[in-house]
């Protein structure tokens, strides 16, 4: 109603619920005034620049508690770009408050490779053991083949398993400097390449038992306090699905054993490149300043592979720090206009019970 009628929430009026057909509110609720303030403090206290809990403060209605710090944090990334594009603000913010913060890649990514790429640093490659004084025969041979494939490749032939992990090893590359330049340390870096996806076809197998153990394993090595989990549906090859259904699978078989640590892990779900959470669904919403904001770009554009010409970015022609970006400014402006501080962009979160 707020948004409809271009009003902050804490301006809307017995009439304003009247008109627009919310008067059943004003009976349940009371006057407009206080229903306001209920919603205003409902936002206001979604806001937080402390997404791992504000420690050694009793803050009840802070969407994270306060203990313990520092916490010990998952990121599942479905794509190795997906954390930085989803969560790039939120992602440094974390590392920069002290958590012991881990990303695991659920997949390689590597059909979202062009084949061009791979000519790239297979050549990158030969020169460099030229340099060195290597022997080149085996990654010359390597070059030679990739080239003649490609060369002769028809539009969805499935590329070969060589080629294939080239391309995920690229993929690897980008996702390792992207946490080199968030600061999180190599050995947090998890690349868990869930057998679901490796099929070399955009038409991906369905979720595994052996897809839920290799998660499984990592959540208990880790025994997290909070996992960050990507909740866009919308990713247009169902990868996102994919990942979410077995990080939850994993969650529920962990709990269903009785780990003890399980019970203090909290799940926040993130939305990607596609979509954002409705307002009224968001319970955590960390703000980013001018400056943040483009350290997140700069984080995005590490990922050269996917910048540009991307093979499977759907419908929309944006670049995905573009949409990022954008996604970001919109939930701020949102914020503003019913009334809360204008940031320059929010990243938004909504806390999943498994």
């Amino acid at each position: 109603m707020a948004l409809k009628l271009k009003k902050p929430v804490l301006s809307l009026t017995n009439t304003d619920y009247n008109e627009y057909g919310l008067s059943d509110l004003l009976v349940e609720k009371g006057e407009a005034y206080e229903i306001n303030l209920q919603v205003y403090y409902m936002l206001r206290d979604s806001i937080t620049g402390w997404p791992g809990g504000k420690p050694d403060v009793d803050l009840p209605t802070h969407p994270e508690r306060s203990t313990p710090y520092p916490k010990k944090v998952v990121i599942f990334s479905p794509h190795p770009d997906d954390d930085i594009i989803s969560m790039g603000g939120t992602f440094q913010r974390l590392h920069d408050q002290g958590h012991d913060v881990h990303v695991g890649y659920q997949t390689s990514g590597n059909i979202a490779v062009t084949d061009e790429f791979v000519t790239r640093f297979l050549d990158f490659a030969v020169g460099f053991e030229q340099i060195a004084g290597i022997d080149t025969s085996k990654s010359g041979k390597i070059l030679d083949n990739a080239r003649k494939f490609i060369a002769k490749k028809k539009s969805n032939q499935v590329d070969t398993p060589v080629i294939r992990a080239i391309k995920g090893l690229i993929r690897q590359g980008e996702a390792k400097a992207t946490c080199r330049y968030i600061g999180i340390k190599e050995e947090n870096v998890h690349f868990m390449n869930l057998p679901f996806y490796e099929t070399g076809t955009i038409e991906k197998k369905p979720m595994s038992d052996k897809d839920v153990k290799v998660t499984m394993e990592m959540l208990r090595k880790i025994k997290p306090h909070q996992v960050y989990c990507a909740g866009d549906f919308a990713d247009p090859h169902g990868t996102h699905k994919v990942c979410f259904n077995v990080v939850l699978e994993a969650l529920k078989r962990i709990k269903a054993a009785g780990d003890v640590w399980i019970s203090d892990c909290w799940l926040w779900l993130y939305k990607g490149a596609w979509q954002e959470w409705n307002v009224e669904e968001i319970e955590m919403a960390i703000p980013m300043s001018p400056d943040q904001v483009l350290k997140k770009r700069n984080g995005i554009f590490i990922h050269q592979s996917q910048k540009d010409m991307v093979p499977f970015q759907g419908s929309d022609s944006r670049e995905f720090w573009q949409r990022a970006e954008e996604r970001n400014a919109a939930t701020a402006a949102l914020y503003a206009d019913l009334g809360l501080t204008h940031y320059a962009a929010m990243e938004a979160f909504v806390k999943y019970q498994y």
